[in-house]
């Protein structure tokens, strides 16, 4: 059981591997991307400035909050689309009957599937964050914990998409419902946790999990409790599991597209 884990990973790790190695044979490009990124993400941060310098409070957060905020969802949005692009786009895939050449490779499904794209420009992202929280009141406890919620934040992006994705087994048309839904997962997780109220922070916590990538982690950030942080880990892998179980579940149903196409 361990030796099987331990291979699926290394397919993984070499898959992903193999994914950035052919992003780069235009370093150019490949760096343009990732310089790029991180621009975009600092001009966000202009803005933040200018709001600050007008008012000091915004929904209970100040600059530093919102530093730290930046810098977790950037961390975790980078590591999801580095490691795990493909599964951005799962329903895609299982719609036009695409599954197949996965289907045959000697390697879990899932973990072949997910692992087989990845996103030039998320490796600026996760950059960006890493500098951020660099840059903003620095400490070695600081840089562990947004190592630890950019992993705990990309399993829960992660999980979430293949679990938009999977709908596509059992309801057409799905693809656009599921897009949008993680798209507003990634905006809303990048304001102040406290300009939501009422209904949209129950739907923001418990439905689609924004509060548990970066609301959750920014309290913990900011004044460390070990259950907050203990509760973050619990719910990624949770969550994993649901999508995992959700996306076999699913995959019973898979219907072929019998397209003639080999991965290397």
């Amino acid at each position: 059981m361990l030796m099987a884990v331990k291979n699926q990973l290394r397919v993984c790790i070499w898959s992903v591997r193999c994914n950035i190695m052919r992003e780069m044979l235009n370093k150019v490009t490949f760096l343009t991307n990732i310089c790029f990124m991180m621009l975009n993400n600092a001009a966000f941060l202009i803005h933040w400035a200018i709001l600050f310098h007008l008012k000091e409070n915004i929904g209970g957060y100040t600059m530093r909050e919102v530093l730290l905020l930046w810098g977790i969802v950037a961390g975790s949005y980078g590591l999801s689309h580095t490691l795990f692009d493909r599964a951005f786009s799962l329903s895609g895939l299982i719609v036009n009957g695409k599954l197949d050449s996965y289907l045959v490779q000697p390697k879990n499904v899932l973990a072949g599937v997910i692992t087989s794209g990845t996103s030039t420009s998320a490796i600026g992202d996760f950059l960006y964050g890493l500098v951020v929280i660099c840059v903003s009141d620095f400490h070695f406890g600081r840089l562990f914990l947004f190592l630890f919620f950019s992993v705990t934040g990309a399993i829960i992006l992660t999980s979430f998409a293949v679990l938009m994705g999977s709908l596509s087994f059992w309801f057409v048309r799905t693809e656009q419902l599921g897009n949008n839904t993680v798209g507003i997962m990634t905006s809303f997780s990048t304001y102040p946790e406290g300009i939501f109220r009422g209904a949209a922070r129950f739907l923001l916590y418990l439905v689609i999990p924004v509060g548990m990538v970066s609301y959750l982690p920014v309290q913990v950030m900011a004044e460390f409790t070990l259950w907050k942080a203990a509760a973050v880990a619990c719910y990624a892998a949770g969550l994993a599991g649901v999508a995992i179980a959700v996306f076999y579940r699913g995959l019973r149903r898979y219907s072929s597209g019998n397209l003639m196409e080999a991965r290397l």
